[in-house]
């Protein structure tokens, strides 16, 4: 039996996609670029950083390309001055409220959308005390994003350990083990792939 189908607008150029096709995926396919952080091939999609936003039908809201699947006869639009604004005001919240000093791949994406890092000097930043209590790697939230890569890799997505978790709630929720145990009495085995998926130096390697 042959998959269905969906045909969509993409930025004016129609584009015919399999039916449950993100509109991230779309537009890869279709070789138009979308910036992600909280994005990542290894996780699950969760649409939490924003900065993939797009404009689907003009509607009120904008939309997660990298969860929002694609609907027939959707007319869509990935760079529109809407959705360039609500990137860069996103990334703007970002640089005032997180250390992004080692975090590339965020600075490129901000320098693409002419950011101003200090559009809000009045912000709080979060501000959290480096963690070093195990010989492989150490833990530095102030520069955690919160968005949840190294979570859903030691979890489902991945190793099976569930050594990570968020602890907290609203500003005050972060990255932790368990109770805040310390790394060496949690399931970690080390396996290093919480510090590959995170994008931005908030879990730094001690060792290649």
């Amino acid at each position: 039996m042959s998959q269905e189908t969906v045909t969509i607008s993409l930025d004016g150029e129609e584009v015919t996609v399999p039916q449950g096709t993100t509109i991230l995926q779309a537009a890869r396919e279709a070789g138009r670029e979308i910036p992600v952080i909280c994005y990542h091939d290894a996780t699950t999609a969760n649409g939490l950083c924003r900065v993939c936003v797009v404009d689907v039908n003009e509607g009120r809201l904008l939309q997660p390309a990298c969860i929002a699947q694609c609907q027939d006869n959707a007319k869509i639009e990935t760079s529109n001055e809407r959705v360039t604004r609500s990137r860069r005001t996103i990334l703007e919240m970002l640089y005032a409220s997180v250390d992004l000093e080692q975090a590339p791949d965020i600075h490129q994406i901000a320098e693409d959308y002419d950011v101003d890092k200090g559009r809000f000097p009045d912000a709080i930043q979060r501000e959290a005390e480096v963690i070093d209590d195990n010989p492989f790697y150490v833990r530095d939230y102030g520069q955690c994003v919160l968005c949840w890569r190294c979570v859903q890799v030691c979890a489902e997505d991945a190793q099976f350990t569930f050594a990570l978790t968020l602890n907290n709630r609203g500003y005050e929720t972060q990255v932790s083990t368990a109770f805040d145990a310390p790394m060496m009495e949690s399931p970690c085995v080390f396996c290093g792939q919480c510090v590959g998926v995170c994008p931005t130096g908030a879990l730094k390697p001690k060792m290649e």
